[in-house]
């Protein structure tokens, strides 16, 4: 089941995609919210999986909401303003519905919002893999770098780039955080963020929803967004005395 919030100020609008959601079994409505302050509050209290978001809302528009969620839900903007839409799909939108939103339309978005998770899920569910060399190499600086994967500190997403951060070193490349997490042997890194991707072997410390890891001789702290903690607080459990 995925849980789902409608972030909009009309009360009309709110109304009809609580009625797109009802025939849509596979995903629940836990709140309805009239600004993004509201939204805030609720995404504080509850798991949120996917949020349907206005953007022209009073005080605060649904784009600088969302830039400013260090681990924003899945979100599909419904905005009657279509001239939004890069700045949507630049904030990794899954979808924008441009009002007056069908059921057709609205259908199609929410079922690529299912099939997402059905591949998180799977994801998770994969068994813990080793193999292949212990290095790769990625372009940057216009050359190839190689990169000793156990040196791996932690990996941080950047829009379009990656930054790979070693102990006393850090290499940007035009990459993906996926392609990147395809080769890293799952054994031994562990995604805990949209954002982050770390090595267990360099964690020093895990409290609350924060990993402590050692860089440049100093202590770096990292979020654990909602989605990763399980899977983490799983995998450190099997290494605790």
């Amino acid at each position: 089941m995925i849980n789902a919030i409608i972030v909009d100020d009309e009360p009309l609008a709110q109304d009809i995609l609580e009625t797109y959601l009802e025939r849509i079994p596979e995903i629940e409505l836990v709140a309805k919210c009239a600004n993004a302050f509201e939204a805030n509050e609720v995404l504080n209290k509850e798991d949120v999986d996917l949020m349907f978001l206005d953007i022209n809302m009073p005080q605060l528009t649904g784009t600088d909401f969302l830039r400013g969620l260090s681990d924003p839900p899945v979100t599909i903007f419904t905005t009657a303003y279509p001239n939004y839409a890069l700045d949507g799909f630049e904030l990794n939108a899954l979808d924008y519905l441009v009002k007056p939103i069908s059921m057709d339309r609205f259908l199609q978005a929410c079922n690529r919002a299912v099939e997402q998770a059905e591949l998180q899920q799977k994801a998770k569910a994969l068994p813990v893999q080793d193999g292949g060399p212990g290095y790769f190499f990625v372009k940057a600086d216009k050359k190839l770098v190689r990169v000793n994967i156990d040196e791996i500190v932690y990996i941080e997403g950047l829009k379009d780039y990656v930054i790979i951060r070693l102990p006393n070193d850090r290499v940007i490349t035009l990459q993906t955080m996926k392609s990147l997490e395809e080769k890293l042997p799952t054994s031994d890194f562990q995604r805990i963020h949209r954002s982050y991707i770390v090595n267990l072997e360099r964690i020093e410390a895990l409290q609350g929803n924060m990993v402590e890891v050692k860089e440049k001789g100093k202590i770096t702290t990292l979020p654990v967004g909602k989605s990763y903690r399980e899977v983490l607080a799983e995998r450190i459990e099997k290494l605790k005395l």
